[in-house]
């Protein structure tokens, strides 16, 4: 097994040598504030929306299609969650939560091509002010700092709860289930995605699963990580969601992201050297957790679970 890793375990560490001279520790979770402020930096930065637009979630790739364009995957993905769910059956105007709604592209999608009126949170200024900036007045559409975890709304206030890799900078699991499930009123709609880990007390994790899962947890501000199983349990047993949860695994629709995001920045070396010398460095900082995303994912160390319920 050793010997077959070998050639991707010598790039990989190639870039963790040149992660480690820039900080890599610096994205550690501590508090919900490092979450904050690592999503402003990503935002100030411009980086991330100039290389892969409005959306930073992963995109959708049906089976048995060879190429779609990575931004209009990302796109795809948000209409596919929307169909699985169940959302698409909501009439015009209804109130839809988006929790972890980052500068606002499926915030966007949700109100254009749905009807929807869309609140999106998130604990980034940053991402705030800029998904006001790229949000066109028409759309019903507005933006707010808001902690995932202390949600200031009545209860029963939204006709669905949507998030998209939000839970995973979540500390309590249980308590970001409780205050989206106590947020959606009777008979609303629960519409989640997110990366999530193998059950690891059932299949605990190799010496190098252990150094992978290290990394993804320390360099883009994750406290822990739950399987999907866990956290379908947790919404099972909330009281606010009568037990109607159903979750699957969604990783042979979204792994391709995983390269997709790297070869970006070959396709779009302009979007990179306009932003100037520093995009450079910031940019190869990311491929060592890229690349152990792609690893983890595809060995099923990782899991992509998407969840539904009627509340």
């Amino acid at each position: 097994m050793i010997e077959s890793l070998l050639p991707f375990l010598i790039i990989v560490l190639f870039f963790l040598a040149l992660s480690f001279i820039w900080r890599i520790n610096a994205r550690k979770y501590i508090t919900s504030g490092t979450v904050a402020s690592a999503y402003d930096a990503w935002t100030q930065d411009k980086l991330l929306e100039r290389l892969w637009g409005e959306h930073i979630h992963l995109g959708f790739y049906p089976a048995g299609k060879k190429y779609i364009d990575f931004r209009k995957a990302k796109v795809k993905f948000v209409h596919e969650l929307v169909k699985w769910s169940g959302l698409d059956k909501l009439p015009k105007g209804s109130r839809i939560l988006d929790v972890g709604c980052g500068i606002g592209g499926s915030s966007r999608i949700l109100a254009k091509y749905y009807g929807f009126n869309v609140t999106g949170i998130t604990i980034s200024p940053a991402q705030v002010k800029r998904a006001r900036e790229l949000t066109p007045l028409e759309l019903n559409c507005n933006f707010q700092v808001m902690d995932a975890l202390d949600l200031k709304f009545e209860d029963g206030s939204f006709d669905a709860i949507w998030s998209v890799e939000a839970g995973a900078h979540m500390n309590d699991k249980a308590k970001f289930a409780d205050e989206m499930l106590r947020n959606l009123r009777p008979g609303g709609y629960l519409a989640l995605a997110d990366w999530n880990s193998r059950d690891l007390s059932a299949y605990p994790p190799s010496f190098i699963e252990k150094l992978v899962l290290k990394q993804l947890l320390e360099q883009w501000v994750h406290p822990n990580f739950m399987s999907i199983n866990e956290f379908s349990n947790i919404l099972r047993t909330n009281k606010n969601s009568a037990g109607k949860i159903i979750s699957e695994n969604w990783n042979s629709f979204t792994n391709p992201s995983w390269n997709d995001s790297i070869l970006e920045g070959i396709r779009r070396p302009s979007t990179i050297l306009s932003l100037g010398p520093l995009a450079i460095i910031k940019s190869f900082r990311e491929i060592p957790t890229i690349l152990l995303m792609n690893w983890a994912f595809r060995k099923g160390l990782m899991e992509f679970g998407v969840y539904k319920c009627r509340g």
